[in-house]
């Protein structure tokens, strides 16, 4: 973004509209980048100068500003001096104290001795007094990323950007809706979203993401503002666009109006936000939850669920490993007042869905969220994963009683050897679900389902003195896994000989 003080926007029929730079700019936008670049080793007092000197043929002083102010992000100023401009005042002003300054000879005289007490000469002495200065630091290269195109294209991106600091409200459609709706939340700004009912020949989603802007917050308002300028890098990256915006012109309400068919896109390929997460509490939820052994798959930002007329989109959905079943799970957060009645008039519209809601205890609506049906966690900090996992084994216990009111009362596996994982899996259902199935035809042995034949010649080929390696290898080759569970039950245990290995002996 640029400065405000550098904004340039049309009032002009009440609007609110940013004066871009057009391809008619593009040789000042060259003009700039040389002067950067013919200034390398001079003062910037001195390259300030020469950029002064080319606003008078430019169509607006800012312009130049403009271009500048993004240049010098790419340059790098440095201090050229001898020694350091702070021991240097300090050597000559103790000088000029002993010595008695009134006239010029006696401020030479004061100059002479210091240098000479620093090992320097008076002329480089008096050029390191005040090097640290800003206007007499020293430009010391431009890297920069931009050629005049370039240049201009991040001067129309940097404008808009700065025009919609102040916006209340911005409304967007975007041919790449997932990826809008991704920043957004990346970019911790509240939202909702609105089908629109628009049916017409553009590749536009028909859903329009409703943003609230930063001054709806009661804190934290610079910092929020700049990140809803900076969602303008993700909607502008797409193919087809429409932005409108009411903005704050310093107590007057003004519309903004962008479309992909304005001069704003993105010259570089920066990622849009250094946040993975909407939030601290859903990416340390999510770090911590990836830690448990649950049959839950964590998924992040699932598909819409529709509400009316409105869209929303939860943080995160729970997937049930043994089956199509999907758990959505909504944290809510520090929000306003204004907010959290729109989301709660959104639950009070969804139908046959499962969801949790993780609710600030400070907001004061986990009665309400349940009064809707909804399963309601109270946090504060952070998110309990006791109570989330409590939450979802309610519904696994559920799954699996339907899981087994839905098997045989019997099964006969037609493999010799069969563990409960493979045959779960195999009905999709969980172990735990075949918890009172009859196996008429096997030997339920630790896991795993073992044919009587099959373990009757098992207890004909091992016999107590072989090692546990051979023994493993009989094992290997009827497909049994579980050694432990086999040997048990044949009667034998394992007797070990440090770490030479372990041999069968009868229990």
């Amino acid at each position: 973004m640029l400065t405000k003080d550098l904004l340039r926007v049309s009032r002009a029929g009440g609007g609110y509209h940013p004066q871009f730079a057009s391809r008619e700019h593009r040789p000042l936008a060259a003009r700039v980048i040389g002067t950067y670049q013919g200034h390398v080793g001079e003062s910037r007092g001195e390259l300030e100068g020469a950029l002064t000197d080319l606003e008078p043929d430019a169509d607006h002083f800012k312009l130049v500003r403009g271009f500048s102010a993004l240049l010098e992000r790419e340059a790098t100023f440095g201090t050229d001096a001898e020694i350091d401009p702070e021991r240097a005042r300090r050597a000559t002003f103790e000088a000029a104290e002993a010595v008695g300054v009134v006239t010029g000879a006696e401020r030479e005289a004061a100059l002479a001795r210091a240098a000479d007490g620093l090992g320097l000469s008076p002329d480089a002495l008096e050029r390191a007094l005040y090097a640290d200065l800003e206007e007499r630091q020293v430009l010391e290269g431009v890297d920069s990323r931009w050629d005049p195109d370039d240049l201009v294209a991040q001067y129309n991106l940097s404008l808009a950007q700065t025009a919609l600091f102040d916006a209340t409200e911005l409304r967007v459609r975007s041919s790449d809706p997932k990826a809008l709706v991704s920043a957004i939340k990346r970019l911790r700004l509240m939202y909702e979203i609105r089908k629109t009912g628009d049916a017409n020949e553009t590749d536009l989603s028909d859903r329009e993401v409703v943003v609230t802007g930063p001054t709806h917050l009661f804190r934290a308002t610079r910092r929020y503002g700049t990140r809803f300028a900076r969602l303008l890098r993700t909607v502008a990256k797409a193919d087809e666009w429409r932005l409108e915006a009411t903005i704050n012109d310093r107590g007057t309400e003004r519309i903004l109006e962008l479309t992909d068919a304005d001069p704003v896109r993105v010259p570089d390929a920066d990622p849009v936000a250094d946040v993975s997460f909407d939030s601290g509490v859903e990416a340390d939820f999510a770090g911590r939850f990836s830690s448990l052994d649950l049959d839950w798959e964590l998924v992040r930002e699932p598909e819409p669920l529709e509400t009316g007329t409105r869209v929303m989109i939860p943080d995160f959905a729970f997937d049930y490993s043994h089956g199509d079943f999907r758990v959505f799970f909504e944290i809510m957060g520090f929000w306003t007042p204004e907010y959290v009645e729109k989301k709660l008039g959104q639950l009070s519209e969804l139908e046959d869905v499962e969801l949790v809601v993780a609710v600030d205890e400070s907001l004061g609506v986990g009665e309400e969220i349940a009064a809707r049906d909804f399963r309601a966690i109270t946090y504060s900090g952070s998110v309990r994963l006791k109570d989330v996992r409590d939450v979802l084994r309610e519904y696994e216990r559920q799954l699996v009683a339907d899981s087994a009111a839905a098997l045989p009362e019997e099964l006969r596996p037609d493999a010799d050897v069969r563990t409960l994982e493979e045959l779960a899996a195999d009905r999709g259902v969980s172990e735990d679900a075949l918890a009172d199935v009859a196996f008429p035809e096997h030997e339920l042995v630790g896991r795993t389902l073992i044919r009587p034949s099959v373990l009757e010649e098992l207890a004909e080929e091992l016999e107590a003195g072989i090692s546990l390696s051979e023994a493993e290898s009989v094992l290997e080759r009827y497909g049994v896994d579980d050694s432990s569970a086999v040997l048990s039950k044949l009667g034998y245990r394992v007797e070990w000989e440090g770490l030479a290995g372990g041999t069968l002996v009868e229990r």
